[in-house]
């Protein structure tokens, strides 16, 4: 370990990360509770700017991080071995404790019965612009473009005439194929492809590196989401749908401290030291809303805090930002459709909730990482049947809850690999349980000498 770095572990340890992230939060706070109590447009105004501009830095780094992150992993995977096997167990981790998430939301919802108790009409619900179906899904997995990406018009009126705004934006489950697909002809070219794989580690630590400094900001980013969120969503908006929203974050904490804690004492593993090593990660989560946007602190984690090995966290940390989301894609729709049933007064039988498993397993692709959970809910919907009309009327708050979501979601992402990890004998336990520190575990042992 370098000097400065040394130097530089005191201040780290007496003011943590995640310390600055909390009060951030609780400035924003603060901050959202005096700009509503008071009325301050500007100060709201500011806040919101702040907050898109944090959004916009993580969102614009998007593509090359995810990008490359994929092609990366895929290739580090020939020196793994077993590979396939762990490649295979993670996908099937993802489903089980999807499976189990979305029995809970629905359970929960069964018992609460969110939709009747909420005080809000349906006259005048309008379906929202961005909808799923499967057909879009599969659709959406072909790319337009070696980029992913997507570029949409908007005609507006206005006094002069016709005006017309284009905007790019970019699928992420376009991305996670398209570097899948590159990572794998990386592997099959062999020895040409090496510079090709060089250049793109090299992209990626650029891209990290971009992306950390962005992270730095995150106690100012903070600040500004959660304050505008306090200024705009007062309990006036929330109080309508109460029930669904304690629902919500009653949910994502059953997952998180319920059966995230259950998972890791059955596979014999400390509960404290995984918050402990995963709590910057999921702080970072909860701000920021966004799986990719903070896959590099879920990487690091994983990586020199809970002792999944390098070459196979590049994998199935990727993979787990773009795909594995137990807040957005399961306990949410689980709810959210119960809700909507109850507000337009359609019973739901044995059969809708085997849909919303079924949709929460396989369908969680659909969310991408972003933030918001629209796509997989009308995807949920349009699954059951239900009208689409129902997401609008629970858009206004979906911010507050977004924030529970995303955290359970990075928690989980962490949380798989290490457990497959542990299962497979991969997993470095020194690290783990903090007997060895971030350099050493640089040279932690390498997969192709470990136990399958």
């Amino acid at each position: 370990m370098s000097s400065s770095a040394t130097a530089d572990a005191p201040a780290r340890r007496r003011f943590p990360f995640w310390a600055q992230v909390l009060v951030g939060l609780a400035a924003g706070v603060l901050l959202g509770f005096v700009a509503r109590t008071f009325t301050l447009g500007w100060l709201t105004e500011t806040m919101a700017t702040v907050g898109t501009i944090f959004v916009q830095l993580l969102r614009v780094l998007v593509v090359p991080l995810v990008l490359t992150a994929l092609i990366v992993s895929i290739t580090q995977l020939r020196k793994v071995t077993n590979a396939a096997r762990l490649a295979v167990q993670t996908l099937l981790w993802f489903a089980i404790t999807a499976a189990v998430s979305v029995v809970i939301g629905i359970a929960i919802g069964l018992l609460t019965n969110p939709g009747a108790s909420a005080s809000i009409g349906t006259d005048g619900a309008k379906a929202v612009a961005t909808q799923g179906s499967w057909l879009d899904f599969l659709k959406s997995l072909v790319p337009g473009n070696i980029l992913g990406l997507e570029v949409s018009s908007k005609a507006t009126e206005t006094a002069g005439g016709i005006a017309v705004t284009s905007s790019l934006s970019f699928n992420v489950l376009q991305l996670v194929v398209i570097g899948i697909a590159l990572g794998a002809a990386a592997l099959a070219a062999g020895a040409q492809a090496a510079p090709f794989i060089s250049f793109t580690e090299s992209v990626l630590e650029v891209s990290q590196k971009l992306v950390w400094w962005v992270i730095k900001l995150a106690p100012i980013g903070s600040a500004a989401l959660i304050g505008k969120a306090v200024a705009s969503y007062g309990w006036d908006l929330l109080a309508p749908l109460g029930v669904f929203a304690v629902d919500v974050y009653l949910g994502c904490a059953l997952v998180l401290f319920g059966l995230y804690p259950l998972l890791l004492k059955l596979n014999g593993l400390s509960v404290r030291r995984f918050f402990a090593g995963a709590w910057e990660a999921i702080v970072f989560a909860f701000v920021s809303r966004s799986s990719i946007g903070t896959l590099p602190l879920t990487q690091s984690a994983a990586i020199d805090k809970l002792g999944v090995p390098r070459e196979y966290a590049s994998f199935a940390v990727p993979l787990g930002a773009t795909t594995k989301m137990d807040g957005c894609a399961a306990i949410y729709p689980a709810l959210a459709a119960i809700t909507v049933a109850q507000l337009f007064g359609i019973q739901l039988n044995l059969t809708h909730y085997l849909l919303i498993a079924f949709v929460a397993v396989v369908g969680s692709a659909a969310t991408a990482g972003l933030t918001g959970a629209v796509v997989m809910l009308t995807l949920t919907l349009s699954t059951l049947g239900l009208p689409l009309e129902g997401v609008g009327l629970l858009l206004a708050i979906d911010p507050i809850l977004d924030m529970a979501r995303t955290a359970t979601n990075v928690a989980g992402q962490a949380l798989v690999p290490m457990i497959v990890a542990k299962r497979n004998g991969l997993l470095d336990e020194d690290v783990y349980n903090g007997n060895s520190s971030v350099a050493d575990s640089e040279g932690r042992r390498e997969l192709t000498g470990a136990s399958a």
